[in-house]
């Protein structure tokens, strides 16, 4: 046989035990059997301890590490990232359900890429499928231009397998962003990412996730929220123009002063001329007609003093 290399899953863990026991299990049933599993837990108070006992008790590719005091969902992830040791990591949330064939098929087509991700199916709290996937949301990307990631993501952090290369370039992660977004906009700068088309993690939906990508959460947001969510897209832009070189950074940087500006007046049109001028890369992932692309490119000029109005 083959001589397969070494993967790192890095899971964090806090207050999971309702779900955690059916991931494990997942993992476990892994058609590619050569990984560890990096769990680090973030000071649970129900029974996670427990069953992480039990399991690593069962099998020595999983090793326990326990936070003397909590350090929050990004964090947690970036501790369990900087402990793996293998040269491709997986990222690997408590709450949902792997496909067998998961780590094999990602393995199997990471070989000229930085990072590949795929496909998942919502179920509910009880696992029971939603019939609908990510795809169904949101278009893949296969590629490497980071400037498809600047406004829109469809790489979710539980589909990551990539090289370690990546991890390096993204860590520490910056606060206030989304890791899994900056992961896939670091791959881009490195190399090129592919996707498996098929669904290979159940991601289960439920009052606890820590992403919100059937939009549960985004309705009622008021013009401070607006604001505060303007000025984040001006710092990311500003973040992400120092982590490329070449074209890509001159676009990146041209966006971000125009946001700027953007942020400081009523509007800039300049903003979304340039948004659109580029709608080919920037909204590449945004599985909308022209015209709905038209109008998410047009709220993009209103600046603070247009939300502000009224409060």
């Amino acid at each position: 046989m083959e001589n397969r290399p070494l993967i790192s899953i890095a899971l964090c863990t806090y207050n999971g035990g309702a779900f955690l026991r059916e991931q494990l299990d997942s993992i476990l049933a892994q058609h590619y059997t050569e990984w560890e599993l990096v769990i680090v837990d973030d000071g649970s108070t129900d029974g996670t301890r427990s069953i992480l006992e039990q399991y690593a008790a069962r099998d020595k590719r999983i090793t326990l590490h326990y936070n003397e005091a909590n350090l929050g969902y990004n964090r947690n992830f970036e501790k369990a990232l900087r402990l793996c040791r293998a040269s491709l990591i997986a990222i690997c949330d408590q709450d949902d359900i792997w496909h067998p064939e998961k780590l094999e098929k990602q393995a199997a087509l990471i070989d000229r890429h930085t990072l590949v991700y795929h496909d998942s199916e919502f179920v509910d709290a009880a696992g029971n499928s939603m019939h609908r996937r990510i795809s169904d949301k949101l278009n893949f990307y296969q590629g490497h231009a980071p400037e498809v990631f600047l406004y829109l993501n469809c790489v979710s952090g539980h589909s990551i397998l990539m090289k370690r290369e990546v991890l390096e370039k993204s860590l520490p992660f910056p606060p206030d962003f989304h890791y899994d977004q900056w992961l896939a906009f670091n791959a881009t700068c490195l190399g090129s990412i592919d996707f498996v088309p098929d669904a290979l993690v159940r991601y289960r939906q439920h009052g606890g996730n820590s992403t919100d990508i059937l939009a549960f959460k985004k309705a009622g947001r008021n013009a401070a929220q607006k604001v505060l969510e303007m000025e984040r897209e001006s710092g990311w832009l500003g973040l992400c123009a120092s982590q490329c070189t070449g074209q890509a950074q001159q676009l990146i940087t041209s966006l971000h002063r125009q946001s700027i500006r953007r942020n400081n007046s009523l509007f800039n049109v300049a903003y979304g001329v340039l948004i659109w001028q580029n709608r080919g890369t920037l909204l590449r992932i945004l599985k909308k007609s022209a015209t709905s692309q038209f109008f998410y490119t047009l709220r993009k000029i209103w600046g603070a003093k247009v939300k502000m109005i009224g409060q």
